[in-house]
C-alpha cells in the first residue's frame, strides 16, 4: 500500500542501514545493541526539566530501577504524576531510550513522570512486565507524599508495547483498591497479540516496524500460544472495558498497529469511556520518539498532555 509519508518520516526511513540485519535474524542482545546505537540519530533534544533522579522501585519480584522527572512548572507537593512505560516490543528499551519523551511529557504537563526499567523478554516472559507495571503503580501511590505527588492525580501512559502495558495497567487498576487513574495516554498501542488486523498486512514492510519483527517480539514474550488470548497481553480481548480511565490514543497512519489501536479506542468509547483519538497522517510507528526529524512528535506529546489536563478537570 502506498502512503504519502511526511518528509520527516521519509528521512527516518532513509536512515536505515541496509547492511544491518533485521532484529529477528539475530539475538535479543544484538537487537538491543542495534536499537541503542540507532536511537541518537532519531531522538530530538533532551530538554531541561525541573529535576531528574534515578530511584529504586520495590516490586513483588524484587527491586527494579526507575527514573523520576519533575517537569518545569510542577508543584513541589501534590503534583499530577504519570507512570510512563517505554516501548520496544517488550524486548528492547530502557531508561535512556525514552528519556526524551519523558522529559517532554513532564514539562508539557507540569507533572512528575516515573519511568520504570521493567523486566524484558525473553529473559522474563509474560506476564513479568505486566506485574512490574502494576507493582510500580502501587509503589508510586505508596510513596506519593514523599515524592510530592497527588495519589489521586496519577495517570498511566506508554508507546507501542509500553502503550500495551499502560492499557493493561489501566484495566487492572479498576479492581486494585487504589485511587482511580485519571487518564491513560496511549501512543500507537499494541492491543491484540494475534496480529491479524488489516494494517499488519498493509504496512508489513517498508514502514519501519515490520510484521516479521513484531511477530518476533511477540514470540519472545509469550510462554505459549495460550498467552495470545490473555487480556493482559491483548487488552482488546478483555471482556469488559467499562470503568477504564479516560484515554488519549495517538494513531500513526503507516503503522502495522494502526487498526488495532483504532479498534481499542472504539471499544473504549462504546463502553462509555471518554476517548480522544488523534490520527497522524503520513507518520510511522515510533514517531513520538523521533523528534530529531519529525516535528509532529512534539505536537503529539503536547496534545496528550492537554488531553490529560482536560480529563483531570472533569
Amino acid at each position: 500500500m502506498s502512503v504519502n509519508l511526511t518528509d520527516g518520516a521519509r528521512a527516518v526511513l532513509a536512515l536505515a542501514d541496509p547492511s544491518v540485519a533485521p532484529f529477528e535474524t539475530g539475538t535479543p542482545a544484538m537487537a538491543r545493541a542495534a536499537y541503542g546505537a540507532g536511537r541518537p540519530a532519531v531522538q530530538g533534544e533532551r530538554v531541561e526539566v525541573g529535576s531528574v533522579r534515578d530511584v529504586e522501585i520495590a516490586t513483588s519480584a524484587g527491586s527494579i530501577s526507575g527514573r523520576l522527572y519533575r517537569g518545569i512548572g510542577a508543584t513541589a507537593e501534590a503534583a499530577p504524576a504519570l507512570l510512563y512505560l517505554h516501548g520496544g516490543g517488550w524486548v528492547l528499551g530502557n531508561l535512556d531510550s525514552h528519556d526524551e519523551v519523558c522529559r517532554l511529557l513532564a514539562n508539557e504537563a507540569g507533572a512528575v513522570v516515573l519511568c520504570p526499567d521493567y523486566r524484558l523478554a525473553p529473559e522474563h516472559r509474560f506476564p513479568a512486565a505486566v506485574e512490574d507495571a502494576a507493582d510500580t503503580l502501587a509503589w508510586l501511590r505508596r510513596e506519593a507524599v514523599s515524592l510530592g505527588v497527588d495519589p489521586e492525580g496519577i495517570a498511566v501512559g506508554g508507546d507501542s508495547a509500553g502503550g500495551n502495558l499502560a492499557a493493561v495497567t489501566a484495566l487492572g487498576s479498576r479492581a486494585d483498591g487504589g485511587p482511580p487513574l485519571v487518564a491513560q495516554l496511549l501512543f500507537y498501542p499494541n492491543t491484540d497479540a494475534g496480529q491479524d488486523f488489516g494494517s499488519v498486512r498493509r504496512f508489513a514492510e517498508g514502514y519501519g516496524l515490520t510484521a516479521a519483527t513484531m511477530r518476533w517480539f511477540r514470540d519472545l514474550t509469550i510462554r505459549n500460544a495460550d498467552d495470545i488470548a490473555d487480556w493482559r497481553l491483548s487488552p482488546l480481548r478483555a471482556p469488559d472495558l467499562s470503568g477504564a480511565p479516560p484515554a488519549y490514543v495517538a494513531i500513526a497512519e503507516a503503522d502495522i498497529l494502526s487498526d488495532e489501536g483504532i479498534a481499542y479506542a472504539d471499544r473504549l468509547a462504546a463502553a462509555g469511556v471518554p476517548v480522544a483519538v488523534e490520527h497522524w497522517p503520513g507518520l510511522i510507528h515510533g514517531f513520538v520518539s523521533m523528534g530529531r526529524h519529525i516535528p509532529q512528535s512534539r505536537e503529539a506529546i503536547r496534545n496528550a498532555a492537554a488531553a490529560w489536563r482536560g480529563f483531570r478537570a472533569r
